[in-house]
């Protein structure tokens, strides 16, 4: 983050799935939400103005379900930054790909053939 000006940085959390939601480890998986929390913590006062945060999953694996499969349909998604409206809610997309479409505008890259950005709906300038 401080050596670029632009850019993607993704991170795969593989193990809330792999360690922890096919497991139906429940207390692991708690613990490991901790240690996120704590990182997201020590990130957000380093994101810059023009920084933009998404926290999201593949899908849902939930450690408490008797199966041990992708057990939900939706997942959850977390957008902040400094242009980010507070607290703008932008309810159940039809598609992840709504994701994709989103971050093909923040690139100014040409449109994806699926999803519908809501990039609009959540900066405030």
């Amino acid at each position: 983050m401080t050596s670029t000006s632009r850019g993607l940085i993704f991170a795969n959390l593989v193990d809330f799935d792999a360690q922890y939601g096919h497991r139906n480890d429940t207390a692991g998986y708690a613990a490991n939400l901790e240690r996120v929390d704590a990182r997201l913590q020590r990130l957000l006062p380093r994101l810059g103005d023009r920084d933009l945060l998404v926290v999201t999953a593949d899908h849902g694996n939930d450690p408490t379900t008797a199966s041990t499969d992708h057990s939900r349909e939706h997942v959850p998604i977390f957008v902040t930054g400094a242009a980010v409206r507070p607290g703008v809610d932008i309810g159940v997309r039809e598609t992840f790909a709504d994701l994709g479409q989103t971050l093909a505008e923040v690139f100014e890259v040409p449109r994806l053939p699926n999803g519908t950005s809501f990039l609009r709906d959540i900066l405030s300038r």
